[in-house]
């Protein structure tokens, strides 16, 4: 007990002594985590987006013809050769029409002098969930396209590539900050340690000649970096959660935010995040002790 007494009132002493070091590094870690963070958090609901967008992803085949039950069993095995899918639906024109009418709701009377047969018969697709990936998605409708009697396919194909186009420029934006994060906290941390241990050289030496241990000299500095990766990133999340509430209150309604949900990360990643700054601040602040500190 009275060991890590005096160490935490020496670790609170160099806190006091390289308080504006201290402060600097401290904030550039929570800015360093915030940045992670806020990348990932967008990253992970973009994820969760397009894996609830998957689930209502169909492949609209349009035909010149409407099929006869001959032809509907030959296009249906041509469909399965190419991979298994959860559904096949054949749509006739009357169908079309009354689907259609059903959509306009009570704006359908404007259907009423048109033919029932004027939109064309179709086919609808539903890929396997493993078979959803942007350039799966793009071979299976080029093979489709190659159908007898097709004449397009439609699958949302511009805004399906530009989102694929978007969460990779999100996956590279996420390795970058992560890059950053793990730079400033390690560095930043190891240069206030090396500030701190040059400062107090003398001191050290004194402490060593009078009987202090290895643990009791080296622990302080230790847990100044366990610190500095704690509170930078409690800070650097409380933050991105304080701007993430704003943003949902103030942009909800008829926008994006109302057409996705977005959610805060669970708290087992809160966990990890924090874990992970604890352990860089902390490799830090031992390379540190171990190149300047020498006992």
């Amino acid at each position: 007990m009275n060991f890590w007494f005096a160490v935490l009132r020496q670790a609170g002493r160099n806190l006091k002594q390289t308080w504006t070091s201290q402060f600097m590094t401290f904030l550039t870690v929570s800015l360093s985590v915030l940045i992670f963070a806020f990348f990932y958090l967008i990253y992970t609901n973009m994820l969760g987006a397009g894996d609830r967008l998957n689930d209502e992803l169909r492949l609209i085949v349009y035909l010149e013809e409407e099929p006869g039950p001959a032809m509907q069993m030959q296009l249906r095995r041509k469909i399965e050769n190419f991979d298994d899918v959860e559904e096949i639906i054949f749509i006739s024109k009357e169908a079309a029409y009354k689907r259609f009418a059903k959509q306009l709701g009570e704006d359908s009377d404007v259907l009423d002098d048109m033919p029932k047969n004027f939109l064309p018969a179709s086919i609808e697709v539903v890929p396997l969930k493993g078979l959803r990936g942007y350039n799966q998605i793009k071979l299976f409708s080029e093979y489709l396209a190659s159908l007898p009697g097709t004449e397009k396919v439609q699958y949302g194909q511009e805004w399906v590539e530009r989102f694929y186009y978007f969460t990779r420029l999100l996956t590279i934006v996420v390795l970058l900050s992560g890059t950053l994060l793990i730079l400033t906290a390690t560095f930043m941390v190891a240069y206030t340690i090396r500030l701190t241990i040059m400062g107090r050289q003398d001191e050290l030496e004194l402490l060593k000649l009078v009987g202090a241990t290895n643990s009791y000299i080296r622990t302080p500095f230790l847990i100044e970096g366990i610190l500095q990766g704690f509170m930078g990133s409690i800070i650097g999340l409380s933050a991105l959660y304080g701007l993430f509430r704003w943003i949902i209150s103030h942009f909800t309604g008829p926008g994006i935010l109302h057409i996705f949900q977005f959610d805060f990360f669970p708290p087992i990643v809160i966990f990890i995040i924090i874990l992970c700054s604890i352990s860089l601040c902390s490799i830090g602040s031992y390379t540190s002790i171990r190149k300047f500190l020498k006992i």
